[in-house]
């Protein structure tokens, strides 16, 4: 594992997160392409709440309070429960940043840590190397649905005509 290529992929998905966000407004990150889908909304109101209450947290439980428990999570039921789609999109994005930001000082600070270090818990045993990748592979899976989203707002807003001469999707 290589700490510092990790450590940058961080500090860049927070970065990239913001691009995809330039341009959407308030009305159009609301949207879910389906029912069961999520809109660009909770998708980044659920960045908020990993970032604080999943990752950061569970790499410090993992490296530096070892036997301690996690405190439960529960990502799905968060966004009706904290009612992820009727907040305000730039100052979701701000926390989100901000959370970051507190993530990289965070890693930043760390003295020689321990990536082999184990945590049991309901999801199984996980060591801090694998949270910190997961983390990465986290950002990397949200970034593809806001893609997705965005890649459904121009199909949207082109109706009527077709938009397959760009290719297959």
């Amino acid at each position: 594992m290589n700490f510092e290529i990790l450590y940058g992929e961080l500090a860049h998905g927070g970065e990239i997160i913001r691009s995809l966000l330039t341009g959407i407004t308030q009305a159009e990150s609301q949207v879910r392409p389906t029912p069961e889908s999520w809109s660009i909304l909770e998708v980044v109101c659920h960045l908020v709440d990993e970032e604080r209450d999943d990752f950061r947290q569970r790499v410090d439980l993992t490296l530096n309070h070892p036997g301690e428990q996690w405190p439960p999570i529960h990502p799905d039921a968060w966004v009706t429960e904290r009612a992820y789609n009727q907040r305000d999109l730039q100052q979701s994005l701000d926390e989100f940043l901000a959370e970051r930001e507190k993530s990289l000082a965070f890693l930043k600070g760390l003295q020689s840590p321990n990536w082999e270090a184990r945590h049991q818990s309901d999801f199984g045993e996980r060591t801090a190397g694998q949270l910190l990748g997961s983390w990465v592979a986290h950002d990397v899976l949200h970034m593809r649905q806001l893609v997705e989203l965005r890649w459904f707002k121009v199909g949207q807003i082109t109706t009527p005509y077709d938009i397959g001469y760009a290719g297959d999707w």
